[in-house]
């Protein structure tokens, strides 16, 4: 009988804990219509990038205070939408910064709106106070945005590629291997373990406030995002793609104990 009783109030270990609290935030994710809002705005942007770039390219402009003429340029091939070769000088043109990259930024909204709904609702509050550990929660929410940001990351590959079609831009390898392009996309995917913990532990300075994470999310984001091209540009190898699991890893589990010391010592309202 007392073994029974022993068995029966046994605590919850960590995996334990862990797969409960990961089971309901997949859960969550993937019943909310805004998740999927926001996988396919991944879509359609790079097929309206890429589609408007085109009907626009060679199109000039004027400045009607100096007569400064302007030519707009388009995408050379497809493969640019995902960004551009390493060595290139920073390119601030439309093309340019109109790329894969921008999801970094969508990653945020994401990340931040799902935070904030848990303070909001009261459902963080009420999940610390049954059983849930604060470093679990950090982990929970590490593991749902990388998984968000994936598909997100994937969606807009597949958008470049439809847009790609749709417009009519060459294919064609320039420069670049396949090889060079497949370790683009896994670099990129395993840069949202940089950006990822830098979204959850604004979210929980935040809390409930939406509109705080995300401007502190964009304004961390914006330090790091001259540096995106940098280590995923377009002729990456596998050191890249080592290099940003290393990052993503390092910061996940940095900034992962730093989230769990906001949440130990601050108002969970």
């Amino acid at each position: 009988m007392e073994q029974l009783e022993k068995k029966e109030f046994a605590p919850f270990g960590f995996f334990k804990r862990v797969k409960s609290m990961l089971t309901v935030d997949f859960r969550r994710l993937l019943t909310r219509p805004f998740f999927y809002l926001t996988v396919g705005a991944c879509v359609v942007i790079p097929i309206l990038i890429l589609v408007m770039t085109t009907m626009m390219d060679g199109t000039v402009s004027v400045d009607p205070q100096t007569g400064k003429e302007t030519v707009m340029e388009g995408f050379d091939n497809v493969w640019q939408i995902l960004g551009s070769v390493s060595g290139a000088a920073m390119d601030m043109s439309l093309t340019g910064m109109c790329n894969i990259n921008m999801a970094y930024f969508f990653i945020a909204v994401l990340v931040c709106v799902f935070v904030a709904d848990d303070f909001r609702s009261g459902y963080a509050k009420n999940l610390f106070t049954v059983r849930a550990k604060k470093g679990d929660y950090v982990l929970s929410k590490t593991v749902i945005g990388v998984f968000g940001s994936g598909c997100m990351l994937i969606a807009f590959f597949v958008g470049g590629m439809l847009g790609g079609a749709f417009s009519g831009l060459p294919f064609a390898l320039d420069g670049v291997s396949v090889m060079n392009v497949v370790c683009c996309m896994l670099a990129k995917l395993a840069l949202v373990g940089v950006f990822v913990p830098i979204y959850v532990l604004m979210s929980v300075i935040a809390k409930q406030r939406s509109w705080l994470s995300l401007i502190l999310s964009f304004g961390a984001g914006m330090l790091l995002f001259t540096m995106a091209p940098i280590i995923t540009p377009l002729n990456a190898t596998f050191v890249n793609v080592i290099l940003c699991v290393v990052g993503g890893v390092l910061f996940s589990v940095g900034l992962g104990v730093v989230s769990n010391l906001v949440l130990r010592k601050t108002s969970l309202v």
